[in-house]
């Protein structure tokens, strides 16, 4: 892997472990593992010998504060290197927006991290910081693919349309699912506020709409195999293939950790599929140039 692979791939990687090493911050408890910010305590930056949190959430919520450290090096790294790399390209002004997007996503990051903390994990505040990195994410998967001018195609207008409607309704899936886990146990600390909504009916609404997503994929891959040429079949319908196995993959954790009380190894997985799904499915529209205008 060369200097470029490995700084881009780098970037995608970190802005998905952002979303796990957030969500064990919540399924442990740690969220107020640091009670202060910038600082993890009054007086020191890093966690203390005998601190009141104890030192297993101390370090749990300072390991995500470190890991965000190592993003914004990697993004600096990243924005230099589309200004170098991405010189003489006709995409070269969508490259340099999508590298400068990386700066001011993590400086939002910070900024909404330290209001999360300080406003004591209040719910609407917990899932913006998450949503935030759920919107950074295809900025940067973009930028990678840009940079390496990966092969993309063109498909049919009911297909593209169809593509953008799964993603729109990941996004919708996604959002209730912050709602779900801010009504629910694993809202960061015991104290923390809580959405004030009844988790059964969430959950069983979050449910629906995953059920729906799963339907709308079914009929996206029905229609790429009925209706585009062999090549795109072979190139976009494994990756509907692939994006469907993880949406049921999420339905089936999805229906076992209701039923088992959410257990916290079930909710991480399903962290895990969250980054996942929205990676594969927001390829798909990049490969299929189904959000360019057309």
């Amino acid at each position: 892997m060369n200097l470029v692979s490995l700084i881009y791939t780098a970037l995608v990687v970190l802005q998905v472990g952002l979303i796990l090493t957030g969500g064990a911050v919540r399924l442990t408890g740690s969220g107020l593992g640091c009670p202060t910010w910038p600082q993890c305590v009054s007086g020191s930056i890093a966690p203390v010998k005998h601190q009141a949190q104890g030192a297993l959430h101390s370090w749990i919520e300072f390991g995500n504060r470190l890991l965000t450290v190592v993003l914004v090096i990697t993004i600096l790294a990243a924005v230099l290197g589309a200004f170098r790399w991405g010189k003489g390209r006709s995409d070269w002004k969508l490259i340099r927006i999508l590298a400068l997007t990386q700066i001011v996503g993590i400086v939002a990051q910070i900024v909404l991290g330290g209001i999360t903390v300080l406003t004591k994990l209040n719910p609407f505040a917990v899932s913006s910081h998450f949503l935030l990195s759920i919107i950074l994410i295809p900025t940067t998967l973009s930028l990678r693919e840009r940079i390496f001018a990966k092969a993309r195609t063109t498909v049919l207008p009911t297909t593209r349309l169809l593509i953008r409607a799964v993603t729109v309704l990941s996004v919708v899936v996604i959002s209730i699912g912050t709602v779900v886990t801010g009504s629910g146990p694993h809202a960061g600390d015991a104290q923390a506020k809580r959405y004030h909504i009844d988790p059964r009916l969430i959950s069983w609404i979050h449910a629906d709409a995953v059920i729906a997503l799963i339907g709308l994929t079914i009929a996206l891959y029905l229609v790429i195999k009925v209706s585009e040429p062999l090549e795109v079949r072979s190139f976009i319908g494994k990756k509907v293939l692939l994006f469907l196995a993880l949406c049921l993959g999420q339905g089936v954790i999805g229906y076992i950790q209701y039923f088992t009380h959410l257990p916290e190894v079930l909710v991480a997985l399903q962290l895990l599929g969250v980054g996942l799904i929205w990676l594969t499915i927001w390829n798909i529209g990049f490969k299929a140039n189904a959000f360019s205008r057309q």
